[in-house]
């Protein structure tokens, strides 16, 4: 069967995902390494998740505004071992003009050298905790919790589109608590956010768990993240939620008085998510005729294209999917009116039609002549695109009864979407293997692979850099400890100890 992509996922995953955010319109190179410029249909989708995240991030209470972008590097300095996790991606800013080279050029003006080198913001736990020690002085003042929508830099060596990049745009949400019990809930309750809106927006199934000691974000004391398992078996981290203690208080100065008349330092945390997750929907819901969109996050839901032939017929045409476009956006789905294009551009209806699926959208509609006499439409759900003879799965429903069920179909795809991926993760977690070298025969034996369940020791110190380096050497990564898996048993493949808890194991993005 002919697909519209040139490279199948299963020719060339890596070049089918770059083959994909270029025919889908999603984004492409800006000229800088390492930074993208998000085009108006992917830039639509993170529009969406921003939106749907928000409102959720602002029923937990959480306030959102915004902090520099710049960041003294003496913030940095205040947290050693924050400042060590984040030191080989920091872009540091150290002059304020440009003067002329003599030869056409431009160069950093020496007279104009900042007395302290500032920090293109990686991340804000440190400009933030400045902020709160100003902010908080009393027990009344607690919990703080903000969150700013931005965009970060890290100066990335190996980029790939929406996966690492050297800017990205996020969220990241940043709280102090009275105590580590009340942290603790807003940690996990983030994560529950981020698991939540992974499966019921993105359609991206996910296990949320703990990540390991070497894993924890810089200067935590806990981190957890959600995993999403990719087409290719590989997982992709989609957010993280951190536990950070009173080391950031301490280092910033967050103290408050208690309700005794004594002073303590906050417990604080930081969670986040990104563009990143858009990288993950194409690579968990793209085919080889490109990106297929969960309905929740399309920017418009329905394409309605008219099969105009320049002639007298075209102004009947256009009247009815004008009218269409009024119906269709009278009802809802998932919670929200139908979003709905209609595509007036000049050219044919098969071009459009074809960049409209290779985009994702969740249904396009063609319309001609016949269809307007016939009080019918054409109509074309992307999730499931051909029929079993390999032709395009078009049906032809009556116009009032496809207007009254728009809701149920574009529920249903996002249901099915979110189906066809959770079966694919379930099917690729192996949880049956008890020793190295089983470890060993799964992974060099199979294409995908998916991931591995073990019972482990958790190790630390010397102990844990020896697991880490001897799985790195399989290039795998220890993912996270599942929130819901079951209880440990036996020894630890990966030291021989007594296992505690269950990890997941995989190759990762």
């Amino acid at each position: 069967m002919k697909h519209a992509l040139n490279t199948t996922r299963a020719a060339d995953f890596a070049a089918w995902y770059q083959e994909v955010i270029s025919a889908a319109d999603m984004a492409e190179e800006s000229g800088v390494r390492g930074c993208m410029v998000i085009r108006p249909w992917g830039y639509g989708i993170w529009e969406r998740i921003q939106r749907l995240m928000d409102d959720r991030i602002k029923a937990a209470g959480v306030e959102n505004c915004y902090f520099p972008l710049f960041i003294p590097l003496s913030y940095f300095a205040k947290e050693a071992e924050h400042v060590d996790g984040f030191a080989k991606e920091m872009a540091v800013v150290t002059h304020h003009r440009l003067i002329g080279d003599g030869k056409g050029g431009l160069v950093p003006d020496p007279e104009a050298k900042l007395e302290e080198p500032l920090i293109v913001r990686p991340t804000s736990e440190t400009v933030i905790g400045a902020a709160m020690a100003r902010w908080v002085q009393s027990w009344r003042d607690l919990p703080l919790m903000v969150n700013q929508w931005a965009n970060v830099v890290r100066w990335e060596m190996r980029t790939r589109m929406f996966l690492r990049t050297s800017e990205f745009l996020w969220q990241e949400g940043h709280t102090a608590h009275a105590d580590r019990d009340d942290a603790m809930k807003e940690t996990l309750r983030a994560l529950e956010m981020y698991r939540e809106f992974s499966e019921n927006v993105l359609a991206m199934p996910v296990i949320a768990g703990e990540k390991p000691e070497h894993e924890r974000f810089p200067g935590a004391v806990a981190t957890y993240s959600i995993e999403a398992m990719m087409q290719d078996g590989k997982a992709l981290q989609a957010g993280t939620s951190h536990y950070l203690g009173t080391s950031f208080a301490e280092a910033a100065g967050i103290r408050y008085q208690t309700s005794e008349g004594g002073h303590d330092f906050a417990h604080t945390t930081s969670w986040g998510t990104s563009t990143r997750m858009i990288g993950g929907v194409i690579m968990t819901h793209g085919d080889d005729d490109g990106l297929r969109v969960p309905p929740a996050i399309a920017p418009w839901q329905v394409i309605i294209v008219p099969m105009l032939r320049d002639d007298e017929g075209d102004a009947a045409i256009l009247d009815y999917c004008q009218s269409l476009v009024a119906e269709l956006t009278t009802q809802s789905a998932l919670g929200e009116r139908v979003r709905v294009h209609l595509d007036k551009r000049p050219g044919k209806s098969a071009g459009k039609r074809w960049e409209w699926l290779k985009k994702g959208a969740p249904v396009v509609v063609e319309i001609g002549g016949r269809d307007v006499a016939a009080g019918k439409l054409a109509a074309i759900r992307r999730d499931a695109l051909y029929r079993e003879d390999g032709k395009l799965a078009t049906e032809f429903p009556e116009r009032p009864g496809f207007v009254s069920g728009i809701g149920v179909l574009l529920e249903s795809i996002q249901a099915n979407l979110h189906a066809e991926a959770k079966a694919r993760l379930d099917a690729n977690i192996v949880r049956d293997i008890s020793d190295w070298d089983g470890i060993i025969a799964y992974f060099n034996g199979n294409a995908v692979p998916g991931w591995v369940e073990i019972s482990w020791s958790r190790p630390t110190g010397a102990a844990l850099d020896a697991v880490v380096e001897k799985v790195k050497a399989l290039k795998l990564t220890m993912r996270n400890v599942p929130l819901d898996a079951d209880p440990a048993s036996g020894t630890c493949p990966l030291t021989g100890e007594a296992a505690v808890e269950r990890i997941l194991i995989g190759k990762a993005y």
